[in-house]
């Protein structure tokens, strides 16, 4: 009988490409691959550090997968394993900790493990870093994430994400257009465009962002591509125009702010203030008046004053992105605002998640049903519950339609007809 793998990946869509790569090897080396919760004989835990949050989340899956599992072997990889190896190897029922630089080896050193005891870890320095692990995902959906960059130079002050994932380093170019040209053999339409900071792409080759989105515009057999994440000084006006020229580059747009308060910012030490945040906003829209935009923003960074936030929500307010995404602050440790004066209490950084809640769900709301009456071009991505079936717009408005298989995986005509609350849009098929 084949031996059995599950994953379980948290984080960003980078482990997800991550996490589909490392099935492909156990499935060509002889397994089969299992639902999360099926029983398995190897058990992948694909972990993210991003806040203490995400820390306790992966030790608590790694305790129910060992309550689930007594004799499966364990392996923990990712951002988690990166940065607290000893931690994670103290976890009962942990066999093997595999940091970002031995992601690609989770595979072998897993398969081979023939007997539990002390965890074996596999772990490095952020200097020891440098390798490129390719991957992109595939038969998990529609859309496929490719791995274009990792690593990141930027050194926010609140950020661990370069001594767990290393310097920033790319693919080259030929290679992403390869990989795409393989996903678009596979069947899937869409390719959202991925990496720690996406849009530095070239340090390791000297080329361009702006190249490599031109090149993989050419593809054929990918009707649609996404940017993942870019940062508002990477988004250039030249990425902007090619975007809003393309017929596959879609008009939607992730654009991390953190904060409306350029006293903030600067002690963040992001690379813009709030006025070249605006300025790139403005110019998605000259390109793409209906772009979705959704924008990253931190409560509670420490410092942070009243005052701070209400310019905070003022900018956000006036800009009206489609979608924000709100964190609030999380110390990690080893980062510079660990020890930075003016904590704010978790009480009041709650309170201001909250408050940014309700603008999110208004803007969201706004921007959805501002197109309830008009047809839109939709991926459906598969059966929903209660005979429905869900995909998206190009500017990325979730609709829900009656089910009908042969839709699955097609980019079809819809009229919006209502909008939930949630910004959700009940849509009926041209013709139907």
């Amino acid at each position: 009988m084949p031996r059995r793998v599950n994953f379980h990946t948290l984080g960003c869509k980078l482990n997800f490409s991550e996490s589909s790569t490392i099935a492909r090897m156990f499935e060509e080396g002889g397994f089969v691959r299992v639902s999360p919760d099926e029983p398995a004989d190897i058990c992948v835990v694909n972990t993210c550090s991003v806040t203490e949050h995400a820390d306790k989340k992966c030790r608590n899956i790694i305790r129910r997968l060992h309550r689930l599992n007594p004799d499966a072997v364990i392996a923990v990889t990712g951002c988690y394993a990166q940065l607290k190896p000893d931690e994670v190897a103290s976890i009962e029922g942990v066999d093997i900790v595999l940091g970002n630089n031995f992601k690609g080896e989770t595979f072998a050193r897993a398969a081979a493990l023939t007997e539990h005891g002390r965890a074996r870890v596999f772990s490095c320095g952020t200097d020891d870093i440098t390798g490129f692990f390719s991957a992109f995902s595939s038969g998990d959906r529609t859309r496929s994430f490719l791995k274009v960059q990792d690593g990141c130079d930027y050194c926010c002050s609140y950020c661990t994400i370069h001594y767990a994932r290393g310097a920033s380093r790319n693919i080259p170019i030929s290679e992403a257009v390869a990989q795409a040209e393989r996903i678009a053999a596979g069947g899937q339409k869409e390719i959202v465009i991925t990496g720690v900071n996406t849009g530095d792409f070239g340090r390791t080759t000297g080329e361009r962002f702006a190249d490599l989105i031109m090149a993989l515009d050419k593809v054929d057999g990918i009707e649609r591509y996404r940017i993942s994440s870019i940062e508002p000084n990477l988004l250039t006006d030249e990425i902007i125009e090619f975007c809003g020229r393309s017929s596959k580059f879609q008009p939607h747009f992730h654009i991390p702010l953190q904060s409306g308060s350029d006293r903030i910012l600067g002690l963040m030490r992001r690379r813009y203030t709030t006025a070249k945040f605006a300025d790139r906003v403005a110019a998605v829209r000259r390109a793409m008046p209906d772009a979705f935009i959704g924008i990253d923003v931190i409560t509670g960074f420490p410092g942070e004053t009243e005052e701070d936030f209400r310019r905070t929500y003022d900018f956000l307010a006036g800009i009206e992105p489609s979608f924000l995404h709100i964190f609030p602050f999380s110390e990690r440790p080893g980062t510079p605002a660990v020890d930075m004066p003016g904590k704010v209490p978790a009480s009041v950084s709650d309170m201001r998640v909250k408050e940014l809640e309700a603008l999110s769900g208004r803007l969201h709301y706004d921007f959805c049903s501002r197109y309830v009456g008009t047809v839109a071009e939709v991926l459906f991505e598969g059966p929903s519950s209660g005979g429905t079936m869900t995909g998206f717009t190009g500017n990325y408005i979730k609709v829900r339609a009656p089910f009908d298989g042969s839709a699955i995986n097609r980019i079809l005509p819809v009229e919006l007809a209502s909008a939930e609350p949630s910004g959700e849009i009940r849509g009926r098929m041209v013709g139907q």
